[in-house]
Order: structure tokens, then C-alpha cells, then sequence
């Protein structure tokens, strides 16, 4: 019986576990995308992903908005001008405020595989809703 030789790179491809992601979050005061943004405003990353958040300007935070996670996802919540990283796993789409600057609309969109476009609670302020509605209109599911 014969057997293929199977090149030694070709083994490690098959070995090599896949490398998860980081990808980094600044929140601003004031950015060219306007007051109190997060950029980019929207992720799509994969399960096991990390997200890192970076206080380019001071005063923010990154926190996880009630009722805008998957379910069995565990809530977080930074300290103010902290870096901050968390890692995804739970497929789904995760809503991220600044606590002091919710009100001021200071929002953003953390997509995790592939998951429908989240509703969106009742009870945002006015601003946090305007600025969700325009970035799923930017990123259609």
C-alpha cells in the first residue's frame, strides 16, 4: 500500500489553532464622526474575539446597555478612563454605552458571528436611539 507524502507546512496548517482577534475601540470627546462616539461605531468580529476599549480623549467607559445582549452573555461594565478588554463568545449583538454619555448618544454596535439586528428597547434616550437607528441602516443584516 502507498502513501501520499504529505509536506511538513501542510501538516501545521492543519495543527495550527486558529488565532482569535483584537480589535481596539477609541472613545472620543470629539472625533470627526461627531461628539461622543466610539469608533469604529460598529464591530463585526467572531465568537472568542477580544474587544478592547482605549480612552483616546478622557471621561469614558464601556458598558454593556440592559436588554441589549444575547442571552447567556454576562454584562460588563469599565472603569472611566480605563483601557478596558473583554472577550466575546456568545454569539449575538451586543449594545455598548459610555455611562456618563449614554443620553448624549454615546453608542455603539458589537456584532458577534452571525446574528439578526437587535431590537432595540423602549426606553433609549432620544440621541442612543438616533444613533443606533443610523448605524444599522450603515450595516444591514
Amino acid at each position: 500500500m502507498k502513501f501520499a507524502a504529505i509536506p511538513a507546512a501542510a501538516l501545521f496548517l492543519f495543527a495550527a489553532p486558529l488565532q482569535a482577534e483584537t480589535y481596539d475601540v477609541k472613545m472620543f470627546n470629539r472625533a470627526e464622526s461627531g461628539p461622543m462616539t466610539y469608533e469604529p461605531a460598529f464591530l463585526h468580529i467572531a465568537p472568542g474575539d477580544t474587544v478592547r476599549f482605549l480612552p483616546a480623549q478622557p471621561g469614558h467607559n464601556a458598558a454593556t446597555i440592559e436588554g441589549m445582549i444575547p442571552e447567556g452573555a454576562i454584562p460588563f461594565k469599565s472603569k472611566i478612563n480605563e483601557t478596558f478588554s473583554v472577550t466575546l463568545t456568545v454569539p449575538g449583538s451586543y449594545g455598548i454605552k459610555c455611562s456618563p454619555h449614554f443620553a448624549m448618544g454615546m453608542v455603539m454596535l458589537i456584532e458577534v458571528g452571525d446574528a439578526p439586528a437587535p431590537g432595540l428597547p423602549a426606553d433609549l434616550p432620544a440621541r442612543a436611539r438616533s444613533r443606533f437607528e443610523a448605524i444599522l441602516a450603515a450595516h444591514p443584516q
